[in-house]
């Protein structure tokens, strides 16, 4: 399995009201199957599965309506603290965290100097 390098798009995520319509039109499309991710409470997310992955590369987050439909890409970095301060310091707008699940991973969202929407994650410690 290769790992992605650090400071690369290594995650992506749909926010949507229609999650059973995002599933059936991309699972169709690319053949992704979704497995159900419980390692946040109170959370509907389903992790994509590609065909032939050994993980999951990306998400799809049941917003059950409290938020703008989006789809936005994760950059996996080593510290998302460190990272969410190195953005602030260049102008980026902090839209959510830094936060953690219950498995130990680590992630943010912020907007660029430009209205851009993205993310960054960090995994847990081996």
């Amino acid at each position: 399995m290769t790992v992605p390098a650090f400071n690369s798009v290594a995650w992506f995520e749909f926010g949507t009201d229609q999650p059973e319509k995002v599933k059936e039109f991309y699972g169709e499309l690319f053949d992704w199957k979704y497995v159900l991710n419980t390692n946040t409470p109170g959370v509907t997310y389903h992790s994509v599965m590609p065909p032939g992955a050994q993980q999951p590369t990306g998400g799809v987050w049941d917003s059950e309506g409290a938020f703008p439909d989006y789809a936005v890409f994760y950059v996996l970095v080593q510290d998302v603290a460190e990272t969410v301060e190195r953005g602030r310091g260049l102008g980026a707008e902090v839209l959510m965290g830094p936060v953690s699940d219950s498995a130990g991973f680590a992630f943010a969202r912020l907007r660029d100097t430009a209205g851009n929407h993205f993310g960054v994650f960090s995994v847990p410690a081996a």
